[in-house]
């Protein structure tokens, strides 16, 4: 990215289930769902959304491997994206165990997102 523009954080958690996709994609949306950004098309080159680069980085706990890029990209409507994946986040208990809920385990996997925005 040889601008940066903007910087979203946010985090989402997956309480049943241990889906790191899932508390990615909560933690995605709490990052841009409160934002807009009425003048970036002021600020990119050409005016262009889709000169856009969209770098969204995830602090995952645990199962990195099981992350569905596709579905995290597909969150991001415009420009090109790309995903980044640290160590972070929190496995911790969430006190009970729900076989119907599709729990492998008692935890929830907390996810923290930074969306960074330039071209």
């Amino acid at each position: 990215m040889q601008q940066l523009l903007f910087i979203q954080t946010g985090t989402g958690l997956d309480v049943h289930g241990q889906d790191v996709t899932v508390a990615s994609q909560r933690a995605i949306e709490d990052a841009i769902h409160y934002n807009s950004m009425p003048g970036i098309t002021k600020m990119l080159p050409d005016g262009d959304l889709e000169k856009m680069k969209v770098n969204v980085k995830l602090a995952i706990p645990a199962d990195h491997d099981k992350l569905d890029e596709g579905k995290i990209k597909a969150m991001i409507p415009y420009g090109t994206v790309t995903v980044e994946v640290v160590d972070g986040g929190m496995a911790t208990t969430s006190g009970i165990f729900l076989e119907d809920k599709h729990d492998k385990n008692d935890l929830m996997y907390i996810v923290n997102a930074a969306v960074e925005v330039g071209y």
